[in-house]
């Protein structure tokens, strides 16, 4: 079988081209991305060109997918909040900077490494990198999260993420004081073409449907409790930006001088759901991280 090939075209970007690949490909580490330019892997107007070249608008970047062996995840002691567990399902508080399951040039420190040392069984996963990881939330996100510990419990615990039936609330920090005490945002949200890591509106893109509700009001910020319908990659984040309040702290999406050390303030607060084994509802919260309760009471203090 031929390995696929991904072709992007330079608008926005500059710089070298290691560095440029890195952040549209997003998956792979620097280094990966210079062996690969070397190897011919990665082309510009289909020609080699070496790790420093600059790219230039309407350069036609060509990156052939290199099939490599299978990630081994390594169990490691690092410390987690588990706030329930029983033998089909566990439910963590995942703080803020912790990634949920290893990717290309990401093995360790995650959350699922977390999880193979302190958990005996966990489900297969949608691949090898992700045992008992049923949805995921964000590395800067901080909050809630139900992992399955075995395939039967995985399949009841996904088909009520793909139905909608799953409760999610959040609770984000956003610039600016929004004026509607609650609202809808239904737009659609695709993968940016010049941008792999990043999300956009767009018409094109899947169905994607948040509820807010304002909580408090600051001076140039709002605290707003939301509530996903459906859950796409970045969704809130990209939603609050759709409607000129981004979040606070977002590297992404947000200005510049608003990046705080923790990522974004977005915390998945409560998660609620049918017990695969006992089919009842069951019920969970996670009150603020504690960086996230000082800035609101600093901006208490401010008004």
């Amino acid at each position: 079988m031929e390995n696929e090939t991904q072709t992007f075209k330079v608008n926005n970007e500059s710089g070298r081209i290691d560095k440029v690949m890195t952040e549209l490909l997003g998956e792979y580490t620097r280094t990966q991305i210079q062996n690969w330019i070397k190897a011919g892997h990665i082309l510009v107007n289909g020609k080699i060109v070496k790790t420093n070249y600059q790219v230039q608008p309407g350069d036609l970047l060509f990156f052939e997918e290199v099939e490599e062996e299978p990630l081994a995840i390594e169990p490691e002691n690092l410390p987690i909040e588990i706030i329930y567990e029983d033998e089909a399902v566990l439910v963590v508080n995942k703080e803020a900077g912790m990634v949920v399951h290893p990717s290309k040039g990401h093995l360790s420190g995650t959350l699922v490494n977390a999880l193979l040392y302190h958990v005996n069984e966990l489900s297969e996963g949608s691949q090898t990198i992700r045992p008992g990881i049923v949805h995921r939330i964000d590395k800067d996100t901080s909050g809630l999260l139900v992992i399955a510990k075995n395939n039967a419990a995985h399949q009841k615990l996904a088909e009520q993420f793909y139905d909608h039936s799953i409760e999610r609330e959040y609770f984000a920090l956003v610039h600016g004081e929004v004026q509607h005490e609650e609202g809808t945002i239904d737009a659609p949200i695709a993968r940016m073409t010049t941008n792999r890591l990043k999300r956009t509106v767009a018409k094109e893109g899947k169905q994607a449907v948040t509820h807010f509700e304002r909580l408090e009001t600051f001076h140039g910020y709002t605290l707003l409790r939301l509530r996903l319908e459906t859950g796409r990659t970045h969704q809130i984040r990209v939603h609050m930006n759709y409607i000129n309040h981004s979040l606070v702290g977002d590297p992404m999406y947000g200005p510049i001088d608003s990046v705080a050390k923790k990522g974004q303030y977005l915390h998945a607060g409560v998660l609620g759901f049918i017990h695969p084994l006992t089919e009842e509802r069951v019920h969970f919260e996670a009150p603020l991280p504690d960086y996230f309760e000082a800035k609101l009471k600093e901006l208490r203090k401010q008004d």
